[in-house]
């Protein structure tokens, strides 16, 4: 891997005389009482602002003011013009857009695509107060506001629609965001290295349009830089290709011989000769192709996914019209002490007195969690995390941990003693990493526990075991508990940590997510058999049992997910009833721009292959009725499913499920609902009444009260 600058070592802006604001400031006012005539760079955030490093916006503005820049934030402005946005003058250097901590579809739209009625991130929880595609709308907002100054779009829904991507909402392919935002730069994953350069180079006088070396950006360009080397990733196999075909865009540039003098050479005759690693770039699919054709999509979404390794991604390169989207290789993961110093900046903790005694559930649900890691090597294909935050574990350490646990004990107003969380993307990826540089910076493996553990990752979860002892062990934390996600195919390697994490720090529920049971979907999705939950259930409830305490795991399964069929989603019905869960709450797949399981829900092939034109196509649940028949299966056991499970399993020939058994998935009468009558359909009978004989007065009815006799 290779390294980079610490993130601290920059020289601070002058501006650093102005000390630590107590929080960023969203007035003109507090502007003055700061002292400040203007602001260097100003944030702008679909969230309103809670000044804790849980939230996106409040983590890269401290960090700006610790480089020396003065930072002013706008949170939820009102974009109906340009006016909210001049409200702190123009910044010195640049505008930063986000949508906030979530994107602003996914915040706003369910998977049904109805519009949501609360807001998380938002004060008294009300929903409205951000546009669909905040990105696109704050940055054009901007520009109206100040022309000339630069705009630099970040965040997750930035960095997911970084290049040409399906769009669930509007079910079409959309261009990248940088021509429909008309921003100068997109800032992709976590953004503090490059975020920290940018800002010290505009600040020495750099025009923004020269920064184009810096990893993990994105902008617009018209030409090749000098010096680069082109792969061309357009064509599928088996399409017709120029006369001389160009390398297989699937494989990882190899490295090129260059004479010169080198460090460390190998001599060949007379000439001294360096291996080097070309400066690649991998052109895509263009946006036309894309939109055109499925199968160039999926294509695509695989080469992309195939250059994600900071060790050895090579710049992406995309046509939209006349001009190409460019994507530098991801940024450098941070170290240790560099992820310490940023979560130990001087954060309020707390919301914006701005808003008063409003609530903001988002702050409400993390004020007492600490974040410990960052990263997912899981590598799920429904989710996200891989693509903003990659795929290297970034860990901070347990002092730092255990300063922050420290400091919401003594500063956080309705601490009772329990840590909500330690945790991050994951539970149990602490300070996991490959166990060999050299491998981990070539290695370009999808996930690091799918088809099973990778033999060279360094599973050890010794590390988080000592972290969940000394926290609980520190004066006045009572209880510590996890409520991340939790890797049960990892855990399983240790059950220790299973018999620490049971005994201690799972309050009476623990939620994990095998997400199906059917191998198929389960393949597709990147997840360990449903045999592996069973060996996890069982150590559970024994380690609980050993304890003297009632817990229970609460299964989370995803009903819609592409490659399930009506078949599989019975199969997992079947399963729920016989294990006996009857779930509350269930979720349906949601095609999120760039994941590999979009690329298959829009195009029915399987990015997780090498993509052949006629392959077999994966099975897509489409269409309004069979979502919604595959949530049902999930809620077998609600009386509102069961018109709709009758008849799906009438079609299925499963009608054999339907009756008043205990073998049978619904039930074959229908109950009053709220202002109607019942439906006419037999109730249950006992075992008497099936063989006609009379039932005794004051005899209990089957699932009933005692019948009162007269």
């Amino acid at each position: 891997m290779q390294s980079a600058p610490n993130i601290f070592s920059y020289r601070p802006y002058w501006a650093h005389r102005f000390g630590i604001a107590p929080v960023l400031p969203m007035t003109r006012e507090e502007m003055d009482c700061l002292g400040w005539d203007r602001c260097d760079v100003i944030l702008i955030t679909g969230d309103a602002y809670v000044d804790h490093p849980s939230f996106g916006m409040a983590l890269v503005g401290r960090l700006l003011e610790a480089q020396g820049f003065r930072v002013g934030l706008i949170a939820q402005p009102d974009w109906g013009s340009a006016a909210d946005f001049r409200r702190l003058g123009a910044p010195n250097l640049f505008f930063g857009v986000t949508s906030g901590n979530m994107d602003s579809m996914v915040n706003r739209y369910t998977a049904d695509r109805k519009i949501r009625s609360d807001d998380a991130y938002t004060p008294g929880g009300a929903g409205g107060r951000r546009p669909d595609r905040s990105v696109i709308v704050y940055a054009q907002r901007a520009r109206e506001a100040f022309k000339g100054v630069p705009v630099i779009i970040g965040g997750i829904e930035a960095s997911l629609r970084r290049i040409a991507h399906y769009d669930y909402w509007q079910e079409k392919v959309r261009r990248s965001i940088l021509p429909d935002s008309k921003a100068d730069l997109l800032i992709y994953g976590n953004a503090e290295r490059a975020l920290v350069e940018v800002a010290h180079r505009l600040a020495g006088g750099e025009s923004v349009d020269n920064l184009r070396d810096i990893r993990g950006t994105a902008f617009m360009t018209q030409t090749r830089p000098a010096g680069w080397q082109e792969v061309d990733a357009s064509r599928l196999e088996g399409d017709p290709a120029p006369a001389s075909p160009p390398p297989d865009p699937y494989a990882a540039a190899p490295p090129c011989a260059e004479t010169g003098p080198a460090s460390g050479p190998r001599r060949t005759g007379r000439q001294q000769v360096r291996l080097v690693r070309p400066r690649t770039v991998v052109r895509l699919p263009s946006y036309d192709e894309v939109l055109a054709d499925p199968a160039v999509y999926a294509h695509a979404s695989r080469v992309f996914h195939l250059e994600t390794n900071p060790g050895n991604a090579r710049a992406l390169v995309q046509r939209h019209g006349k001009r190409d989207v460019w994507v530098n290789p991801p940024p450098i993961p941070l170290t240790t002490a560099e992820l310490d110093r940023i979560y130990e900046l001087p954060y309020a903790r707390g919301p914006h007195p701005a808003y008063g005694d409003q609530r903001i559930p988002a702050w409400e649900m993390i004020r007492f969690s600490v974040n410990i890691m960052r990263g997912c090597f899981g590598g799920c294909t429904f989710c996200s995390i891989t693509e903003h935050e990659g795929r290297i574990i970034q860990s901070r350490s347990e002092a730092s941990i255990l300063r922050e646990v420290e400091q919401i004990r003594d500063a956080t107003p309705g601490f009772t003693g329990q840590i909500s969380d330690l945790g991050g993307p994951t539970a149990n990826m602490y300070r996991m990493r490959c166990e060999d540089p050299v491998i981990e910076s070539a290695c370009r493996r999808l996930s690091c526990v799918h088809p099973g553990i990778c033999r060279h990752m360094r599973v050890d979860h010794r590390p988080l075991t000592r972290l969940y002892r000394k926290a609980r062990q520190l004066p006045g934390i009572k209880r510590v508990f996890i409520a991340s996600g939790l890797r049960y195919d990892l855990a399983l390697r240790d059950p220790e940590y299973i018999r620490e994490l049971v005994q201690h720090h799972v309050g009476g529920y623990l939620k994990i997510a095998p997400e199906h049971t059917e191998a198929g979907p389960l393949e597709l999705m990147m997840k360990p058999g449903i045999g592996i939950y069973q060996e996890f259930r069982k150590l559970f409830e024994r380690f609980s049992k050993e304890a003297g305490k009632e817990q229970y795991l609460i299964p989370y399964f995803i009903a819609a997910h592409p490659g399930a069929s009506d078949a599989d989603m019975l199969n997992l019905a079947l399963w729920l009833k016989e294990n006996g869960f009857r779930p509350d709450q269930v979720q349906a797949f949601l095609p999120t721009p760039m994941a590999i399981a979009s690329a298959m829900y829009h195009t029915g092939y399987n990015p997780l292959r090498k993509v052949r034109r006629g392959a077999a196509t994966v099975e897509v649940p489409r269409g309004l009725r069979q979502r919604r028949l595959h949530k049902a299966f999930l809620r077998y056991h609600d009386p509102e499913n069961w018109p709709l499970l009758r008849e799906a399993l009438k079609r299925m020939g499963r009608a054999d499920l339907i009756g008043n058994g205990k073998r049978h998935l619904v039930p074959s009468f229908q109950p009053a609902g709220p202002g109607r009558a019942a439906k006419a359909a037999p109730p249950a009978r006992s075992k008497n009444q099936r063989r006609g004989k009379p039932v005794k007065k004051g005899a209990k009815r089957p699932g009933g009260k005692a019948r009162a006799g007269k």
